[in-house]
């Protein structure tokens, strides 16, 4: 199929586990994102601060195989240890902001399209390591036990926020298709950062993605003025 401006929206893929379903789902939106970049467009801006588009793929990468290493060592893994100090979430994000430009750093030299390739097959490897471990405690913060199962929902969230990213990046918007299992695995495995949507126009619920953007230290408006087609 032709791609131009978007693409259709996937449905939740079939699992037992929604989360693993969504997991997998924002895995092949980010390749799909990344087929459509040229080599010019890695170099463009994103919302992550300073980041262009080519980082986002390097940060992905690195993502994914701290993911492994953390569950190898749960539950007293670099991340457990961290976290188990209960710091506040600002000196955790700038811990956390420190390692992540180290591992940028420390990348070797390949392409936005290579460090993507290689963040699929790490993302997908540790999706299938999940299930026998799911409920086990992986880390803790606070009192709050995170579990195998709870750093899925973090990782998938992540990746769906990631997406949003390279798609602003390309001047589109993007939305997962079931962003309240994506904001319920953010919860589970993010306790450091509750989100709590704000009241709609009519008093009803808000908008759960937006708030998980904004949660994120994200806002829903960047770039709003180039997007080329909104996403409904």
């Amino acid at each position: 199929m032709e791609r131009t401006d978007s693409w259709d929206r996937p449905t939740i893929r079939w699992s037992p586990v929604p989360v693993l379903a969504a997991y997998y789902d924002a895995v092949i939106i980010v390749c799909e994102l990344a087929g459509q970049f040229s080599d010019e467009a890695w170099n463009a801006p994103t919302p992550c601060a300073d980041w262009r588009a080519a980082d986002i793929a390097g940060h992905l990468r690195c993502m994914a195989d701290d993911y492994h290493e953390y569950l190898d060592d749960a539950p007293v893994s670099r991340l457990a240890r961290l976290m188990a100090t209960g710091v506040h979430p600002d000196t955790l994000a700038r811990k956390l902001a420190r390692q992540n430009a180290a591992e940028l750093a420390a990348l070797p030299d390949a392409g936005g399209p290579e460090h993507i390739a290689a963040f699929a097959e790490s993302a997908r490897a540790y999706a299938r390591r999940l299930m026998p471990v799911w409920d086990l405690p992986h880390h803790r913060y606070r009192g709050a036990v995170v579990t195998v199962a709870g750093m899925a929902g973090a990782a998938c969230a992540e990746w769906h926020l990631h997406a949003w990213d390279l798609a602003r990046a390309l001047g589109k918007e993007y939305r997962p298709a079931a962003p309240e299992v994506v904001l319920a695995g953010w919860r589970a495995g993010m306790p450091q950062l509750p989100v709590e949507p704000a009241a709609g126009p009519d008093g009803g619920r808000g908008d759960l993605w937006h708030a998980l953007l904004r949660v994120s230290g994200r806002s829903p408006d960047w770039g709003a003025s180039i997007l080329m087609h909104d996403v409904p």
